[in-house]
């Protein structure tokens, strides 16, 4: 493999990822009503630091698909749709300030620094809840969302999940961590 830029992808990194987003993209019609593919990936192929973030969704296993389209701003809104949180994004505090804070058992990393290296944002809780309308996400799992920050300056962090028909958001400290807590992002191509 030809050695790389950060941010950049291969010519067969990037086709093959056009690949599994297209074909995403068409099993989930539901997800984006009046979209059309050839106008995403025109986007998208103009954007090569939107794709890279993409593959760094898709490599940790968020399942990034087209949600919404702000016509204002001509922008297709990629979330991730993986049905539990993505797997590569768990066990997670909140950000570095939480991760600073932990004096014993620190987790690898945190929910805000990781999202900010893959150059995509953590899902604020209205995000989260627009995403709960175009499938069910988070049955087993929860993820961190952005967090207000009259709640951060006290300490805490929410996150949210999906359990008995409703959408749920909760609250914790900020340098907490859990398994089955990860994180999920949006991207605005």
């Amino acid at each position: 493999m030809s050695k790389k830029t950060k941010n950049e992808l291969s010519a067969k990194e990037s086709e093959e990822l056009l690949r599994i987003l297209e074909m995403r993209f068409e099993k989930n019609m539901n997800r984006h009503k009046g979209i059309k593919w050839a106008a995403v990936q025109a986007k998208l192929e103009r954007n090569p630091g939107k794709l890279w973030s993409l593959f760094q969704m898709e490599e940790t296993g968020g399942e990034p698909d087209v949600v919404e389209y702000d016509k204002k701003k001509d922008e297709f809104i990629f979330y991730d749709c993986s049905a539990e949180s993505p797997a590569g994004r768990r066990s997670l505090c909140y950000d570095h300030q939480a991760l600073e804070s932990r004096k014993e058992h620190k987790p690898k990393d945190s929910a805000a620094e990781v999202a900010a290296a893959m150059g995509i944002e953590l899902l604020t809780e209205e995000q989260y809840r627009s995403l709960q309308q175009v499938g069910k996400f988070d049955t087993k799992t929860s993820s961190w969302v952005k967090t207000p920050a009259e709640i951060r300056k006290l300490g805490g962090a929410i996150f949210c999940d999906f359990r008995y028909g409703q959408t749920f958001t909760y609250h914790n400290g900020a340098e907490s961590y859990y398994a089955a807590r990860g994180f999920r992002g949006i991207l605005k191509v």
